[in-house]
């Protein structure tokens, strides 16, 4: 079939994410979107594995939420959150707090997850500041972590993992090492602060999953120790949930297995069930607090554009109800299993290191990946879209995937890497 006009004037004005322009093999031109399938306008249907980056968790165009997209349409797309404020936005603040852990009360909207990742720096910093505090800007982070791609958040990702090293010394170094998972990480963990704390405001870090950075996982006794060892020092301990919020490992929250409450989370991908951006960084009241006063420069001067636009706002209650009504943290936990079975095989596979599951996250970890580009060809010509990256090959399926398109998806990993 050949391309439709659109693709074909189009395609020289694109500048695709995370590609060098001059190799990367041509897009796949979709059509549209139903459920777990990725329908291609050259008639094909592709299972999706990742949902939409790991958002979709609905599925596609779940009738649900496309019908409160399209009476929020029809109402009010959008008006400026600038002295204005509206029922979507109003509604789900108040849906997402009583959701979270402890008094994380007060909601920021921005309107994606770096976005709200930098806020969660901004704020705080400014805490520190608006306490005349001085000399506590420094931000810890750890090894395998990614936080986003605008400045401020490749600061805090790690070095080492292959997309930001570029900018290296453009900003300001901060604090990244081991997370304190063992006896002599947990060592050289609170030797650190011992000698460090002083000038850090802040310990940030993606709860039980560290994503992009390839997938890795740690315990919820991780998390427990970073919470003491903020209390003991005085730090604020920031829970990075983009990727794990709205039930991807098991729980509504990954923080809600460790039994602890941050004192700000950020959340985004799920918000909206995949429909559209929106994100959201959550305080707690004693963040909160200290930027109130009669002083206008303790206020936060931030402020997007479309910040808690209501077209979002409205996807997002729609996406929580869904979570109220139908049976998603168990269809999770039936994913898990699922998982775990199907891929367990592919550990005797040769170039396999890992097999792990956690939630509804399946991870085949490779020694080495040479060719990503090639590898996603060859999932798509056995009818899937899997998106390796580093040397993972992952499945981040929706929650309602069904029993037979999963077992495609786990196949087809299975006849792609016994085939060398």
């Amino acid at each position: 079939m050949s391309a439709p006009d659109w693709y074909t004037s189009g395609l020289p004005h694109i500048w695709l994410p995370y590609s060098q322009m001059k190799t990367a093999p041509a897009p796949l031109a979709v059509r549209s979107t139903r459920g777990s399938l990725i329908e291609l306008q050259d008639g094909r249907s592709l299972i999706d594995g990742v949902a939409a980056w790991w958002t979709a968790c609905h599925g596609y165009n779940h009738p649900h939420i496309r019908a409160c997209a399209e009476e929020q349409l029809a109402r009010m797309p959008h008006v400026m959150f600038g002295g204005m404020v509206h029922e979507p936005a109003l509604r789900l603040a108040s849906r997402l707090a009583a959701l979270l852990a402890g008094d994380l009360d007060h909601v920021f909207y921005t309107d994606s997850g770096s976005v709200a990742v930098e806020v969660a720096l901004k704020m705080a910093i400014q805490y520190r500041i608006n306490r005349g505090e001085t000399g506590r800007t420094k931000i810890l982070s750890f090894r395998g972590g990614y936080h986003g791609d605008t400045l401020a958040t490749m600061m805090i990702c790690d070095p080492e993992e292959g997309m930001h090293h570029l900018f290296s010394g453009v900003m300001p170094s901060q604090y990244i090492i081991d997370l304190p998972q063992d006896a002599a990480s947990s060592a050289a963990f609170e030797t650190f602060l011992e000698t460090h704390a002083d000038t850090i405001t802040a310990i940030v870090v993606e709860p039980l999953v560290q994503g992009a950075g390839g997938m890795i996982f740690h315990p919820p006794a991780v998390l427990r120790t970073l919470r003491e060892a903020a209390d003991k020092y005085g730090l604020i301990l920031i829970l990075d949930e983009i990727f794990t919020g709205f039930g991807r490992t098991g729980s509504m929250f990954a923080s809600d297995q460790a039994g602890i409450v941050p004192d700000i989370i950020t959340l985004s991908k799920a918000l909206t069930g995949g429909t559209v951006a929106l994100a959201a960084t959550v305080a707690r009241r004693h963040i909160y607090e200290t930027f109130l006063s009669d002083n206008p420069e303790h206020a936060l001067m931030h402020g997007p554009t479309f910040m808690a636009n209501p077209f979002a706002c409205a996807c997002a209650n729609a996406s929580l109800d869904l979570f109220e009504r139908e049976p998603r943290l168990d269809q999770v936990a039936n994913l898990e299993a699922a998982l775990s079975e199907q891929l367990e095989p592919c550990r005797t596979l040769p170039g396999v290191r890992d097999v792990r599951v956690m939630g509804a996250i399946g991870v085949v970890e490779m020694e080495h990946i040479a060719d990503p580009a090639t590898l996603r060809t060859r999932f798509i010509a056995e009818g899937v879209w899997i998106r390796p990256f580093r040397n993972i090959i992952y499945l981040t399926p929706a929650f309602t995937i069904t029993a037979n398109e999963l077992s495609a998806l786990t196949s087809a990993i299975q006849r792609v890497l016994s085939c060398g």
